[in-house]
């Protein structure tokens, strides 16, 4: 795989799939482990901030259990987190003792990302963590995410975390040597510059009794990770040295190129981090003023509304084809929009004067998607 796009990693995060960690249901493979771990110490010798995502916690509580299936009741696959995640830290601290690393475990829900005050907060205690000289070891609270407050699967987290701590390189490591061309040249992909329909058609799932996703959830990680300005590999873990290959252009993998320029911050947020309560649909009319031209989401430009919500809560924003292109904040509930819709500015204000702002969504809490 050769690039000149690939630059010097400056932030990286790396994500390490269960097949990485394991050679079998709950046996951990700890002479991979401690390979990797010595290149991210290579890595932090060299300037460059680590952090790292790791699934594994519920395929070591398997293990432990002596389950040879992945639980479908959420109850014990809450149980086979518990037992597992101290078995996994316990392994990662082993493995980075050598370099005198210390590890930090840090345990988030999607929750604890959607909500802005409390993202802010997991933002700033990974930076400290990272400025103390520890090396965070990332993973989904599975002992206590339910359905509503789950990220789905470590590569949608890890993606959230590049985009959150605003990493220059995600890299994805796991027992697939990258995106392969199964229904053409059947060999790995090195560089895609744009996820197009035809690259995402190229992804499968998952048949592992551990993992989680497969290709398809990696895909949909690079997505949102390149739209938020970071470079995303996809490769092997069981590559020898893969990091110092992949940052050096000789790796066997995939590189997906970020796609234009970074979002700024709060926008990164209302784009990614939410779980929208309802969608206002607009004309054919407000879509250009919208997406060109930069503009404010007015009364005048809105059909009608599906899903009900409250005023300051999260929407999205379909165009007459029900295509979601945008996600904003309201300033109105789901029955005020609907009652507003189609009415001029002065019309709006006259109906409700004591408003500050007379938008259904204000260009500074709008996003496109």
């Amino acid at each position: 795989m050769t690039s000149p796009l690939i630059t010097q990693p400056r932030r990286v995060v790396v994500k390490l799939g269960t097949g990485v960690l394991t050679s079998g249901i709950g046996l951990l493979d700890t002479a991979r482990i401690a390979a990797i771990a010595r290149e991210l110490a290579d890595l932090r010798a060299q300037g460059v901030e680590v952090i790292v995502v790791s699934s594994g916690a519920v395929g070591l509580g398997m293990g432990a259990l002596q389950l040879a299936r992945r639980p479908k009741e959420l109850s014990k696959k809450q149980a086979c987190a518990a037992i597992g995640q101290s078995l996994l830290m316990q392994t990662w601290q082993s493995a980075f003792a050598p370099s005198g690393i210390t590890v930090a475990q840090v345990l988030l829900t999607h929750e604890d990302l959607r909500t802005r005050g409390r993202y802010l907060g997991v933002q700033e205690c990974i930076r400290q963590l990272v400025t103390y000289g520890t090396i965070p070891i990332i993973n989904e609270n599975d002992t206590v995410s339910a359905a509503e407050i789950k990220f789905g699967d470590n590569d949608t987290l890890s993606a959230l975390v590049a985009s959150l701590l605003e990493a220059s390189h995600l890299v994805i490591l796991s027992t697939a040597p990258g995106l392969i061309d199964m229904k053409g040249t059947g060999k790995v992909v090195p560089v895609v510059d744009k996820i197009t329909p035809e690259i995402e058609a190229m992804a499968g799932g998952t048949t592992s009794e551990t993992a989680v996703g497969g290709m398809v959830s990696k895909i949909t990680a690079a997505k949102l990770a390149t739209r938020a300005g970071c470079g995303v590999f996809i490769a092997s873990g069981a590559e020898p040295r893969v990091l110092a290959r992949l940052f050096s252009n000789s790796g066997v993998g995939t590189f997906f190129v970020p796609a234009g320029l970074p979002l700024e911050a709060r926008k990164r947020w209302l784009a990614y981090f939410q779980r929208p309560s309802g969608t206002v649909l607009v004309n054919t009319r407000a879509v250009p003023v919208l997406r060109d031209q930069g503009r404010s989401l007015l009364a005048v430009g809105v059909t009608g509304v599906q899903g009900r919500f409250e005023a300051g809560d999260i929407v999205n924003i379909a165009g007459p084809d029900d295509q979601v292109f945008a996600r904003g904040k309201t300033t109105f509930a789901s029955d005020e929009v609907k009652a507003l819709a189609g009415l001029k500015g002065d019309e709006v204000k006259a109906l409700h004067p004591a408003r500050k702002r007379h938008e259904i969504v204000h260009r500074n809490d709008l996003v496109l998607l």
